[in-house]
């Protein structure tokens, strides 16, 4: 049997965390570093499979023709907008007082690669939010949970106060749909 490993192209703790869960353990980590621009006028599911794509491709310059890589990239649209990780504090507060009391969705592109064989899929939840006040916002902008993460909240920390009512994968919004990814993985073995 070939000497594959399973490379994940991120160096998202979440992600390595949720690739644990679903017992796999023993897996390399390789970060990509380029740009993660959004070409205009691709869809929401075009736009994280294109960034989720360049991921994997990137690193498969440092990877074994026999290994299998797991590329993914989430995104948060209000409004048919996509909505990045806040650049300052301002901006964390500015974004989480849009999301209140609104449905916004997240999108997970995940791409899978071994060699030549090449899978792509898109995965959506709608997430919604309470109304939140300014005081609530304000503090929890502080803790600095925010400022690494895509709608500048995180759904599996302090930020799950905020959410109501998810429609989909909860685990897409931490970023990384596990259904999903475990039914691609079948055609790769695992």
């Amino acid at each position: 049997m070939e000497n594959q490993s399973i490379v994940l192209a991120s160096g998202s703790p979440r992600r390595q965390e949720l690739l644990r869960l679903i017992g796999i353990k023993n897996f390399r980590i390789l970060v990509d570093s380029s740009d993660e621009d959004i070409t205009p006028g691709l869809s929401p599911e075009e736009a994280v499979c294109a960034i989720a794509l360049k991921k994997a491709k990137n690193v498969s310059h440092f990877c074994e023709e026999c290994d299998i890589i797991i590329a993914a990239d989430t995104l948060v649209y209000l409004g048919g907008k996509p909505i990045a990780k806040p650049e300052s504090e301002s901006d964390a507060i500015n974004m989480l007082k849009s999301l209140s009391g609104r449905k916004h969705s997240v999108f997970t592109g995940l791409v899978i690669l071994k060699g030549n064989l090449l899978k792509s899929a898109a995965e959506k939840t709608d997430v919604f939010f309470r109304e939140l006040s300014d005081e609530e916002i304000s503090e929890y902008v502080k803790t600095g949970e925010p400022m690494d993460k895509a709608g500048a909240y995180a759904a599996q920390g302090r930020g799950a106060v905020f959410i109501e009512r998810l429609e989909g994968d909860f685990y897409n919004v931490m970023g990384l749909p596990l259904c999903r990814l475990t039914i691609m993985l079948k055609d790769f073995g695992l």
